[in-house]
Formats: C-alpha cells, structure tokens, sequence
C-alpha cells in the first residue's frame, strides 16, 4: 500500500477542516475564505457531507481494514493485539491526561456539554468508558473513532480461524452483528439500551469495506463475493443512515462511495508525491495530529484571531498543532512502542526457553 501515508495525509486535512469549520461556522458564527471554497467545490458541487464531515474519519476506517486484515490473518491474537495496542495506548493515554489538565484547569471545555470531570469519570476515559455512560462522558471526543477500531481488531482476532479459512464469512457475519445492534437500540426501551453502540455499529461497515477491498485485492474471494459482501456493507449503512445515527443524511452513503474510491485509486499508487518529506512527516504523525488538534484548536484560534485574522489564527493553529505532534510522536508515541514491543520480545524469549 504505497499510497497509504498519501491517503493519511488527505484524512489528516479533511479532520482539520472539518473542526475548524465546525467552529468558525456553528460555535462563534465567523468566516474563512477557505471554507467558501470547499463549500463551493467540495460540498454544494461535488455532493460531500457539509463541513466534510466524516470524511477524514472514513478514510482512516477505510485504511485500517485494508491495513490490519493482513495483520490478522498472519499474526497470533495476542501478538497482533500487542502490536496494536502497543501504538495506540501511549499517546492515548498522554492526549487524555492532557485533557483532562485543560479541563480541570479551566482552559478547555468539556466535548460533551458537562461543566467538567470528575476523578472517576476521568477515569474511565483513559479507558474509552465515558462514551458508554448516559449521558456520555468525552473529555477528548474524537477518541470515540477508536472504540470502533477496537472493536474491529477484537472482532477480526475472535474470527481469526474464519477469516483464514473462509474469509467472505467475516465482513458478512460483521455486517449482521452490527444490523442486529442498531435494531436492538431501536427498539428495546431503556435501560437496556446502549446508544453509542449505534455509532460503532453504523462505522464499523466502513472497515468491512476496507477488509472486503483487501480480501479481493489479494484474491482471497472471488468478484461475486467482493459484490455480495459490499452490498451488505451498504444495508447496513442505510438503516443507519435511516436511525438518523448520521446527521448530514443521503449525502453520508454518496460522501463514503467517493472516500471509498478516492482509497481504492490511491492505495496503491506509487509516484512521486508519496515520496514528499512532508507526505511522510504527516502520515508518520497522523495519530498525534488526530489526538491533539482539538486540544489546541480553539484557544490558539481566539487568541490569534482577533489581531491578525482567521488565516493568521488558523495558520497559528496548524504550527502548534504540527509542533505539539512531532513531540508526543518523538517522545511518547514511537518510544512507547518500541519499549512495549521490547519488552514483549523478551518475555516471549523467556517462556521459549
């Protein structure tokens, strides 16, 4: 997959735009030239979700079920799960510390409406719990992209057996759990409910669609089944769409059929633009720029904005964010993994021997 960092620095840029859009637009009322582009372009010609919302997120999704399905096929569950959770825990955890601090100090707001934290509640967001509370609890609320991502890695490794033997029976017997979830929410009354399952279970086909992509791609199933397991994908998408789990409506299934493509062109693409310095730095840091811009995003903006303009502040805000990133991806991020990695080797060395 050489297109992959290409393909992250697309999903790091649309994230961006969609938070500062959502900002400038919906919380203080403002304006930025770029915006009335991308909303010419982009939205009111081109037929994407307003504000590209979801499009950064479904590209990600896309890439992990391209990327980790080859990871779970070949690796034992628990190496699989150490490797993933060895990258992901780390700066997770650093972000949500973070967060947490900005909060209790008064300097950042809560994601989820709450005057602030509690030591409990904060927790349980080291450990993604918060979002399952009611009401849901998010002190940094873009992590909740990584409960489906957890939930697709637990899932691919519980159907490790089957996704090497018959691997259509995967995606396919996914899409059904994640049909018979968002029926469940629908229709049980509380508190037998969960209801940010239904995200999870709405998201989850775009990985299924990434796995179904790899699976054909690397002639593990056949072009008929390639068909039946995206029609699947796509079912299930539409009764989320018609739960109203998506706000932005038909435009989430026209937005994720043009994201799906865009990945399926570039996936593999191979030419000289994936090989820019700056396309790997930010496809190398893409998980620190996902985790902290929104940390950083709207003090930077009202500090900056009212002496310089909303180019000058946004342009504030991308520097703090890039150098914020560099230094959790440095010093946290990579080391991390390394260490955990490591130290994994050597426990495994010593039950060999």
């Amino acid at each position: 997959m050489d297109g992959a960092d290409l393909l992250r620095v697309i999903a790091v840029l649309a994230v961006l735009y969609s938070h500062i859009s959502f900002y400038l637009l919906d919380d203080i009322g403002g304006g930025w030239w770029m915006i009335d582009v991308v909303n010419t372009v982009l939205i009111e010609d081109a037929g994407l979700n307003l504000h590209l919302s979801f499009v950064g997120v479904s590209i990600f999704m896309l890439l992990t079920g391209l990327l980790i399905t080859r990871s779970a096929m070949r690796q034992s569950r628990r190496d699989f799960m150490v490797a993933r959770l060895a990258r992901l825990v780390p700066a997770l955890w650093f972000a949500i510390a973070m967060a947490v601090i900005l909060v209790k100090l008064g300097l950042n707001g809560m994601f989820s409406g709450q005057p602030g934290i509690t030591n409990g509640e904060a927790v349980l967001s080291f450990f993604l719990g918060g979002f399952f509370l009611r009401p849901e609890v998010a002190v940094l609320g873009v992590t909740w992209t990584l409960v489906v991502q957890i939930v697709f890695y637990l899932y691919c490794i519980s159907m490790r057996g089957t996704l090497n033997t018959r691997p259509i029976v995967v995606p396919l017997v996914g899409a059904a759990l994640c049909a018979l979830v968002i029926v469940y929410n629908l229709y049980l009354p509380q508190p037998y409910t969960v209801p940010f399952l239904t995200k999870v279970a709405g998201v989850l086909p775009t990985l299924f669609l990434g796995q179904i992509a790899y699976l054909g791609w690397a002639r593990l199933i056949t072009w008929r089944w390639v068909v039946v397991g995206v029609i699947a994908q796509i079912e299930v998408i539409r009764l989320a769409i018609e739960v109203h789990t998506f706000w932005m409506g038909d435009t989430y299934l026209w937005t994720l059929l043009v994201v799906t493509g865009t990945v399926l062109i570039l996936a593999r693409y191979n030419g000289p633009i994936t090989r820019w310095p700056v396309i790997r730095w930010i496809g190398t840091r893409s998980y620190a720029i996902y985790l902290i811009h929104t940390l950083v995003l709207y003090r930077i903006y009202a500090t900056v904005e009212p002496h310089l303009g909303p180019s000058a502040a946004v342009l504030a805000f991308l520097a703090g964010t890039a150098a914020l990133a560099e230094i959790m991806y440095r010093w946290i991020e990579l080391p991390a993994a390394r260490h955990i990695s490591a130290q994994y080797a050597r426990l495994r060395a010593r039950s060999a021997t």
